[in-house]
């Protein structure tokens, strides 16, 4: 269940596109209503704002992108040492345009899993706007983000070491891992959201995107666990389609201040959804 009401909420140690700190609060609403639930589910993890700041006994976490979950696991297995470590890349001579893209080429190209690890958040928050994106070849592809003093979150790594002791990560895809749900887990689904546009497409932060029949498959699950007494709930934006295939959910929709430009200034309120799809057996209060 979710951390006590008023108590302040545990961001994320990466930066993450269409993390859910900014709406954790509508999310909590809805899921405290169910406080009998053991186990958080996970299909699509990302930065984690939704674990970080809940009190489930167990939680389930995965992802496709295979980085982000071996960044977790070794963060989980390693702890403070790791913290320490990582934190030696985050000095002045390496945030210059020329280092940079040498560790990032050193990130695309080692085999050791520690420094690949450590150098993905170096490149999560030297990079531009602390984006995720690879090319073909999976290689990271981000351009150098030009700050002037990138923020090492040390705090918030700490704090996400601690929490997950009582977590497994894993990388697979949404497909494997939902029909693993069992009675009385609870499931949360951030997928990449659906664009809002023709011209949008935030989609591709692991290699393939996320396709409208992917969308689509990801509703159908969600109604066949509500089906077996799992909670699940999805977040996307607000559009006739997402309308359309989320029908059977309850749905609550939600304005969030967001980047949906590339153009930094090009800052707008964006219409969310969050559709509950709920066991026949609960009572929605």
């Amino acid at each position: 269940m979710m951390g006590a009401k008023g108590q302040s909420m545990h961001k994320p140690f990466l930066k993450w596109a269409g993390n859910k700190y900014a709406i954790l609060q509508n999310i909590e609403a809805i899921l405290k209503k169910y406080p009998d639930r053991k186990r958080l589910m996970e299909p699509f993890v990302g930065s984690g704002a939704v674990f970080l700041n809940t009190t489930y006994p167990e939680s389930l976490l995965t992802d496709t992108n295979g980085d982000l979950i071996q960044l977790y696991q070794i963060l989980q297995a390693q702890g403070e040492a790791f913290i320490q470590y990582c934190e030696t890349f985050f000095i002045p001579q390496n945030n210059v345009a020329d280092q940079y893209y040498q560790l990032r080429e050193a990130f695309n190209t080692t085999e050791d899993p520690v420094y690949k690890s450590a150098l993905f958040l170096y490149l999560n928050r030297h990079c531009f706007n602390g984006l995720c994106r690879y090319n073909a070849k999976h290689q990271f592809n981000v351009p150098f983000g030009r700050y002037q003093k990138p923020y090492f979150p040390q705090k918030e790594m700490l704090w996400f070491y601690q929490k997950s002791q009582r977590a497994c990560f894993q990388k697979a895809d949404f497909k494997t891992i939902m029909p693993m749900a069992k009675v009385g887990d609870i499931v949360y689904c951030d997928p990449p959201y659906v664009p809002l546009s023709t011209t949008a497409n935030f989609t591709s932060y692991s290699a393939g995107g996320f396709s409208l029949e992917q969308q689509e498959a990801l509703a159908k699950l969600a109604q066949g666990l509500a089906d077996r007494d799992v909670v699940v709930l999805l977040s996307n934006h607000n559009t006739e389609f997402t309308q359309q295939i989320y029908h059977n959910a309850k749905k609550t929709e939600l304005f969030v201040q967001r980047y949906i430009s590339c153009q930094g200034k090009n800052r707008n309120k964006a219409s969310e959804l969050l559709a509950l799809f709920e066991p026949a057996s609960s009572v929605y209060r």
